[in-house]
């Protein structure tokens, strides 16, 4: 039921109490299959589409990683730094002011609620945070937010955690999605993931997402990574 889902302050606490391991480029986003593959793949893509931005937006930074591989590619750029968690971005201000010399902004509240501004942003980044979105009504109007946040021309990148639509092929993503786990560390592991999935968790499959961006406007969608039950992908508002 909907209704026993974790509040957002449960799933904050749980973050605050995991920056460490969120610090580290090869184990932030270990619950991810190739989450550090994704992370470059969608660095490289917004380079490629947006290699004039000036502005990015990361939502749901964490220890602030997606910036870090942002600016690796694109120095000294201006960053908004968006998180629940106020430990992690202290820590992501903390990394990312080291790594530029543009601005580094923090904006600590819910993506849900935050009014981020229309043509703000050249490139915004969303790592493993939109699948906490809960009914249609909210997926549609957080990336009809995001949509209007960009700058024509500017390109939204998400890595996420995605269902498929059919129940079967569901279940063989799980399957494989469990071995994976239970490979990386154990069966323990993967049970504790498998339980604050079902918690927290309410992921939409790719092409309902990718269905959604061109619905509020993206003129351009790609996938850029798929592995069972992840996927990075992205869309590009077209310059008027």
């Amino acid at each position: 039921m909907m209704s026993q889902r974790s509040t957002v302050e449960q799933i904050r606490a749980r973050f605050d109490a995991d920056v460490e391991r969120f610090s580290k480029r090869e184990t932030g986003q270990t619950a991810l299959m190739d989450a550090v593959l994704a992370l470059d793949l969608i660095a490289d893509a917004a380079l490629a589409v947006t290699p004039n931005a000036t502005d990015i937006l990361d939502i749901g930074c964490g220890a602030g990683n997606f910036s870090l591989a942002l600016l690796e590619r694109l120095p000294n750029r201006n960053v908004t730094l968006n998180d629940l968690s106020e430990p992690m971005l202290t820590r992501a201000s903390e990394r990312v002011s080291a790594a530029t010399t543009g601005s580094v902004l923090i904006a600590r509240i819910d993506i849900r609620e935050w009014e981020t501004g229309d043509g703000a942003f050249d490139i915004i980044v969303a790592g493993s945070v939109l699948h906490h979105l809960r009914t249609d009504s909210e997926w549609e109007a957080v990336f009809a937010k995001l949509f209007a946040a960009l700058r024509p021309g500017g390109s939204l990148w998400v890595s996420d955690l995605v269902e498929s639509s059919h129940p079967g092929v569901q279940a063989q993503m799980w399957d494989r999605y469990g071995s994976y786990l239970a490979g990386l560390n154990g069966e323990a592991y993967r049970d504790k993931v498998f339980a604050y999935i079902a918690k927290e968790d309410t992921p939409r499959p790719l092409w309902y997402q990718l269905d959604l961006l061109r619905r509020v406007g993206f003129a351009q969608v790609e996938i850029l990574h798929k592995n069972a039950v992840s996927a990075a992908f992205g869309g590009v508002k077209a310059v008027f």
